[in-house]
């Protein structure tokens, strides 16, 4: 049967996890038995450490809303990208230590980019976590203007009262880095003034569960091109089960 081998995802309430499903898929696909997948549920962050120490045999984890920044101070080393955003969302079991890194940049960029179109030039992220920190590191790389929009204006960022027809116009690009839409809650949307939405727009939501929330639904009535963020977790999953077997 070979070595037992766990991996997981920490998260608060996330008994709809898509990472379940797919690992448990992958290592039968792959014949690996003595692999397994779990959610750690955690009330709170300062639950990690425990979590650590009674588990054993974990080799790694994914890291999800809304420990993604609030997990650092727990980890030994950060990889460059990670550290340079401020996020981590994949964690590597090493011999130095726990090990963090950020697979929400490939997944989102290689995701993006077969939809981008040469009006697409600047972008409104909406949202400020960890997976907002991301999308901005991607749009930094690719030369994408970008604009953080929450509940508040502050430190540069603008809030959703400020966006009217003429931010709309010059925004074409709009990413929902928000759990605004997920399941349960599907009827949620970020509050935008949709009707400013033209066949110009591309609406991406990295929800996934609804396949179409309710955001990419408005912008799909006012004729935007929308992507869901399904394909960006099956390739950050990948990229984490790519650097969890990396020796």
């Amino acid at each position: 049967m070979g070595e037992k081998k766990r991996f997981g995802l920490i998260g608060r309430n996330i008994s709809y996890s898509f990472s379940q499903g797919y690992f448990t898929k992958k290592f039968e696909k792959l014949c690996l038995e003595g692999h397994s997948y779990e959610n750690f549920d955690l009330k709170d962050i300062e639950e990690f450490p425990e979590l650590i120490n009674n588990e054993n045999n974990l080799k790694g984890l994914n890291v999800t809303i809304p420990y993604k920044e609030a997990i650092i101070p727990y980890l030994d080393i950060l990889g460059t990208k990670a550290k340079k955003i401020g996020a981590v969302n994949t964690i590597k079991f090493t011999k130095k230590g726990l090990k963090g890194y950020n697979t929400d940049i490939y997944g989102f960029k290689k995701s993006i980019t077969p939809f981008l179109k040469k009006h697409h030039t600047r972008a409104l992220i909406l949202g400020t976590g960890g997976a907002s920190k991301a999308v901005a590191f991607v749009f930094d790389e690719i030369g994408m203007g970008y604009t953080f929009v929450s509940r508040n204006a502050h430190n540069g960022q603008i809030s959703y009262g400020d966006l009217d027809e003429k931010m709309l116009e010059d925004f074409t690009v709009l990413v929902n880095c928000t759990p605004l839409g997920t399941h349960p809650n599907i009827d949620d949307r970020p509050n935008i003034p949709y009707g400013y939405l033209s066949e110009k727009h591309l609406l991406f939501d990295l929800i996934y569960n609804p396949i179409k929330s309710a955001f990419l639904k408005e912008g799909e009535k006012q004729g935007a091109t929308i992507c869901n963020g399904l394909r960006m977790l099956e390739l950050q999953a990948e990229k984490a089960w790519r650097i969890w077997n990396k020796v």
